[in-house]
């Protein structure tokens, strides 16, 4: 089976890629070899080792986007600053890849002030924008790194990036919290804790190490407490984006589990919430990407 063309996510940790007839998705196959496992000099074999059954005797266009593009990925994509569209500028060309590719790397988004940078919602962004013309509003990223993005007259005017998965990963697997957080959930906990986090944001230190002396002293379910954790965190996201989505269009892309625990918070603040699967948006980005490469084959 021969690729029409390669769409590619290379994120920090996974490589995600699909082989393309159009629009249509033909196979997609996926790794853990992501930017950070890998030297500027094994990228290449990382991808072939994925996409070698799809690709024919004539080369086929490769377009990534994600941390591929960064200083330390396989080809450094500048930052287009913002104001501008999601994909102002044509993605960059690798040099001297192997002959049955050419590929291409989507450049990223940088803000000066605040400064701010992303890498790979940017082509979420122009997926979801390519199938909702004039669309106006703000954009929820979760994730790792959430991104609350300012959209106008199909622009990226502005964006901010919040820790939060990250903050959530490191306290529940590295901190003293390790030992009270685990599996499962409790939507009234979750609710509680966000409510708590967006009216007393100060108290968040406080409030963290309550989950641990929750255990100790009254056996806290780690469920529970696992929620109450991602409702503090994800309440002082809230809390510091209420100008981005207070009265609002909003929409979130994201995976569909993320998605609705930030959809959830929201709609407990009175927010209405539209949700778009990202790797539908990933995909979409691409397609507009790959109509730029034209720019620089």
């Amino acid at each position: 089976m021969n690729a029409e063309w390669i769409a590619v996510d290379w994120g920090t940790s996974q490589l995600r890629a699909w082989a393309m007839q159009g629009d249509t998705v033909l196979a997609q196959s996926q790794s853990d070899r992501g930017m950070a496992r890998l030297s500027r000099d094994a990228f290449q074999s990382a991808l072939l080792d994925l996409i070698a059954d799809w690709l024919g005797p004539e080369p086929v266009d490769v377009v990534a986007c994600g941390m591929v593009g960064a200083r330390q990925g396989w080809v450094e994509a500048p930052y287009s600053a913002v104001p501008s569209a999601p994909l102002p500028d044509a993605p960059i060309r690798v040099p001297g890849t192997d002959a049955r590719i050419r590929a291409f790397v989507v450049p990223g988004l940088k803000q000066n002030a605040p400064p701010d940078v992303m890498r790979g919602e940017e082509t979420q962004i122009s997926g979801f924008l390519a199938t909702r013309p004039n669309w106006d509003g703000v954009i929820c990223l979760p994730g790792t790194h959430s991104k609350w993005v300012q959209i106008s007259a199909g622009e990226v005017v502005s964006f901010r990036t919040f820790m939060t998965g990250e903050m959530f990963e490191l306290l529940s697997e590295q901190s003293v919290l390790k030992h009270s957080v685990g599996d499962g959930w409790d939507v009234d906990a979750f609710a509680e804790a966000t409510a708590d986090a967006l009216s007393k944001p100060e108290q968040l230190a406080a409030r963290l190490f309550g989950l641990r002396a929750a255990d100790l002293l009254h056996n806290q379910d780690k469920g529970t407490a696992r929620a109450k954790l991602s409702g503090l965190l994800i309440g002082a996201e809230l809390g510091a984006t209420r100008p981005y989505w207070l009265g609002q269009q909003l929409a979130i892309i994201g995976a569909e589990g993320m998605s609705q625990i930030y959809a959830r918070a929201l709609q407990l603040q009175g927010a209405f919430v539209d949700t778009a699967n990202a790797t539908q948006c990933t995909l979409a980005g691409l397609a507009q990407a790959r109509k730029l490469t034209r720019q620089t084959a």
